[in-house]
């Protein structure tokens, strides 16, 4: 059963494979929803799993973007905020009408891979300009490295969110769904 993350060699492998795997762990909660069940407000949160992982599609996005680009700035991604706003329409972490578990299934797998190449292709020692976010007061650059940490603990817990909303709407469990969504059977045979 894939669960685990898989076995690294190096230092930027490390934070590429985790942070890849923290996005398709959100991925991996969508797996067999109905277009409802994506759009269902389970929990007191307010969350639903689609929006949650249109949340977490902006981060990767945007993270990849910064992680190339640094020390510059990178460019805001397509969906970001500010476009949404200035458009009337969506938020960007709002399902979207044509969004489906499949289809945000493919959108987070993409997105944690490019995550994972940008970590990748940098130098964990070159610094970039830290966003101009209330929740970053007090710090004007990070480097690579502990933005790739933050980005596996922020994912990690957008993980965590997503297991909560999933268990709620049907019961299925991150061990369940790994497996199924790898193709195998629940429960494993000998259990």
């Amino acid at each position: 059963m894939p669960f685990l993350t898989a076995e690294t060699t190096d230092e930027l492998d490390n934070l590429a494979t985790f942070a890849q795997q923290q996005v398709e762990q959100v991925a991996t909660t969508l797996h067999g929803l109905s277009p409802e069940q994506l759009r269902q407000v389970p929990s007191a949160s307010g969350m639903s799993l689609g929006a949650l992982s249109r949340h977490v599609l902006l981060m990767a996005e945007t993270a990849a973007r910064t992680i190339a680009a640094a020390p510059e700035a990178g460019s805001a991604p397509d969906r970001a905020p500010e476009r949404y706003q200035a458009e009337g329409g969506l938020a960007p972490e709002a399902a979207r009408e044509e969004d489906t578990a499949e289809s945000l299934t493919e959108l987070l797998q993409a997105a944690g891979q490019d995550l994972a190449d940008a970590i990748r292709g940098t130098d964990p020692e070159t610094r970039g300009p830290m966003p101009d976010q209330p929740w970053f007061e007090g710090r004007t650059s990070w480097s690579m490295r502990w933005y790739a940490l933050h980005l596996v603990e922020e994912n990690a817990r957008h993980a965590g969110h997503a297991d909560i909303l999933r268990e709620s709407i049907d019961g299925r469990t991150t061990y369940e769904l790994n497996a199924l969504a790898a193709g195998q059977t629940w429960p494993p045979e000998g259990w």
